[in-house]
């Protein structure tokens, strides 16, 4: 049995890597999913994930006991169970891999000027050089790998892990209007029409929580559009 630990669907990028990659690829796990609010706490957290973050995944079956508790180190875990978590031949399997673990360890612009609110829509104030350039080389690297490997998912015609790890970045095209090139433009939208897309924003509109000061840190890089959250009473 296979369970993941997961927080809030309105800001958890991390969350969602995973998460979408089982559910792309027919994975059967359990769902658990532990809020962070103004009254979480690290130790809360340290009961199910021994660095007191999220994604993790618990690992529970006859032959395999234990908890991974990093969305490559997952990916990485399910590869050795699953196929189609990486492409098969090496080379795109390289390229889908290095892509992967330039998104897991860098767009440091992105990750602070752009945080993930799935659930709002935000204009920008003036993006910084180093914003900027985040952008252009997710363009960049999106259209290299459509081009070179022929879409419609970026190693090739299956969805794998290196497409997880950018979903989170497609919710923030659509939270923060982000002008990327014709062809990048048109695989985020691809990648937020996906069923379990839909299904996560749908998540998030709904939930009840609320994190000031996840909040305070999007409208500190912009102006707020629209709050498709349902209002609390």
């Amino acid at each position: 049995m296979l369970t993941l630990y997961i927080a809030n669907k309105n800001y958890s990028s991390w969350s969602l890597r995973p998460w979408i990659l089982m559910r792309m690829l027919d994975i059967p796990f359990q769902e658990r999913l532990v809020p962070f609010t103004a009254h979480s706490s690290w130790e809360e957290f340290r009961h199910f994930s021994p660095s007191g973050k999220v994604p993790a995944l618990v690992v529970a079956n006859d032959a395999l006991q234990g908890t991974i508790w990093d969305s490559l180190a997952i990916a990485e875990f399910l590869a050795e169970q699953y196929k189609n978590v990486w492409p098969a031949q090496q080379m795109t399997r390289a390229w889908a891999r290095s892509a992967a673990a330039e998104m897991h360890s860098g767009f440091l612009a992105l990750r602070e000027g752009c945080s993930m609110n799935c659930a709002v829509e935000i204009r920008l104030h003036a993006a910084s050089d180093a914003l900027r350039r985040d952008i252009a080389r997710i363009s960049e690297l999106w259209i290299e790998g459509l081009t070179r490997f022929g879409g419609p998912f970026l190693a090739g015609a299956q969805f794998s892990a290196v497409d997880a790890f950018f979903c989170p970045v497609a919710f923030r095209v659509q939270t923060y209007g982000l002008t990327l090139e014709p062809a990048a433009a048109a695989y985020a939208q691809r990648l937020l029409a996906l069923a379990p897309m839909r299904e996560w924003m749908q998540s998030a509109v709904v939930e009840p929580w609320r994190d000031a000061g996840h909040d305070e840190d999007c409208l500190r890089s912009g102006a707020l559009l629209r709050d498709l959250r349902v209002q609390l009473s």
